[in-house]
């Protein structure tokens, strides 16, 4: 059993316009916040790069001991105002020539950095704190193997220095910055959800009206159509397709509706009769023969009831189902003797002589057309005026084939020629019933035709009456009815 889903359009819609705005509301925050990362990197390698090389001409300037004793005061003013910038310079024997207060380096560190990544930026994590910090391995103006006051100075001949900035007020930036983000998208969510369900309602709005023009359609009321010009041009398609459904369920109600009443119409009459015929043969003793003849006439009567209801039982099913059967290449000329050698006992008895002209084949159902076929040919015998003709006249042509018949006979009235395929219509409705058909043939007739993609058609001029079948010869156009 399928399981229908009861998460509402709006629902939906409006998850789907909070999902949307906060994703990229949270892509772009992350394309500022990497962008606003790489900015605070670039200013930070600016500012090592400045002070490395003020370090660098700062140590070229030393060329005593006396210039070593006022590098402190030299490096102390560079960095006013350079808070949280770091530095430290040590010499190969990894003893502090320099460093200020923050600075927790460790000399081996200094060096190993200077040697390995000389001139590049790199993040150092000391503990809690973390530095972007660059190495130098910087030259001095000493003597190479100076002694002063006793002491070699060729120890500094080189120096190591190395310069980092404290990512800390960097951190705490970002961490504000992502907090604001978050708030914000927590924000633009609920105000982006609120919004869209507003939106999405009032987008809905026509399609709620469909629902209640919907509500009154019934089986009482199937002419109620929806209105079409007051929705969007969206759902006009979808207002369009449902009146035609109900244009499609009224037609059908209205042929079930008609079907009934006609059907109860004409079986009153001989159930009446058979009710009458069983009554007056039970009012009294009666012989053997006078039974026999009571129950021959109920028998006609029967017959011809169970005639009717089989050819209702076909109108019914070529009515509600136009999809013919099977196809097969009928050879027109060949059905036409066929129904000629069966009705020429009949037309014989009223000198009728029984002429076609032409040949032709079609794509379609045997037993169908022959009954199609036989059902307009017993019409135009039982109607023609005697020692007459009936010619049958078949033409094709590259897109259809045509099945004229003719008779002389008396003609029909220009009113009635669309009402003869309807069904148990009589010109005459004095003559409530037939002996010799049900008045469903043409009605039959009309049905098959229509399976097979074709029309019909009737035609009275003077005395001569002509019904006409157009078949497609093609086999797509018969399905398509075109």
């Amino acid at each position: 059993m399928r399981l229908i889903s009861k998460t509402s359009i709006a629902r939906r819609l409006t998850g789907l316009f909070v999902i949307a705005s906060s994703t990229v509301l949270l892509a772009l925050g992350f394309v500022i916040g990497s962008s606003v990362d790489q900015h605070f990197e670039l200013l930070d390698r600016d500012v090592l790069a400045g002070k490395m090389e003020l370090t660098r001409h700062a140590m070229l300037m030393v060329k005593t001991k006396n210039d070593l004793d006022h590098l402190d005061q030299h490096f102390g003013d560079s960095l006013i105002g350079h808070h949280g910038l770091e530095v430290m310079v040590v010499d190969a024997a990894q003893s502090v020539i320099f460093a200020t207060d923050n600075a927790k380096f460790s000399p081996q560190m200094v060096i190993e950095s200077a040697r390995k990544n000389p001139e590049n930026s790199s993040l150092w994590t000391l503990g809690p704190e973390t530095y972007r910090a660059i190495s130098a391995e910087l030259d001095t103006n000493l003597p190479r193997y100076p002694v002063v006051d006793g002491m070699n100075l060729g120890a500094f001949q080189k120096v190591y220095v190395a310069i980092a900035v404290d990512m800390a007020p960097h951190h705490a930036f970002m961490g504000a910055f992502l907090k604001t983000l978050w708030f914000f998208v927590a924000g633009a969510a609920i105000l982006t959800g609120l919004f869209g369900w507003a939106a999405v309602r009032s987008v809905l709005a026509p399609l709620r009206a469909m629902r209640e023009q919907a509500k009154g359609v019934t089986a009482q009321q199937l002419s109620h159509r929806l209105a079409v010009e007051t929705v969007p041009y969206e759902m006009a398609e979808l207002a369009t397709s449902l009146n035609d459904m109900l244009d499609r369920l009224e037609a059908a109600f209205r042929r079930l509706s008609d079907f009934s009443s006609d059907i109860a119409h004409e079986l009153r009459t001989p159930l009446s009769n058979l009710l009458t015929q069983t009554q007056v043969a039970l009012s009294r003793v009666r012989n053997a023969d006078e039974y026999r003849g009571i129950l021959e006439s109920n028998a006609e009567e029967l017959e011809h009831m169970a005639r009717m209801i089989s050819d209702m039982l076909l109108l019914a099913k070529a009515e509600s189902d136009f999809a013919v059967p099977s196809r097969e290449i009928v050879n027109l000329g060949e059905e036409i003797q066929t129904l000629f050698d069966y009705y020429e006992a009949v037309a014989e008895e009223k000198g009728l002589q029984l002429l076609r002209v032409g040949e032709g084949q079609i794509g379609a159902d045997r037993l169908m057309l022959r009954r199609a076929l036989g059902n307009l040919l017993s019409n135009a015998v039982r109607h023609a005026t005697e020692h007459t003709s009936i010619h049958v006249r078949i033409s094709v042509n590259i897109e259809s084939v045509s099945i004229a018949m003719e008779n002389t006979g008396d003609p029909i009235g220009e009113e009635y020629l669309e009402r003869v395929f309807d069904r148990f219509f009589r010109i005459d409705p004095s003559r409530q019933r037939s002996t010799e058909g049900t008045g469903l043939g043409l009605a039959i007739t009309k049905s098959i035709v229509t399976a097979h993609g074709g029309k019909i058609a009737a035609r009275s001029v003077g005395n001569l009456t002509t019904f006409t079948i157009t078949l497609p010869r093609n086999a797509d156009q018969a399905e398509r009815g075109d």
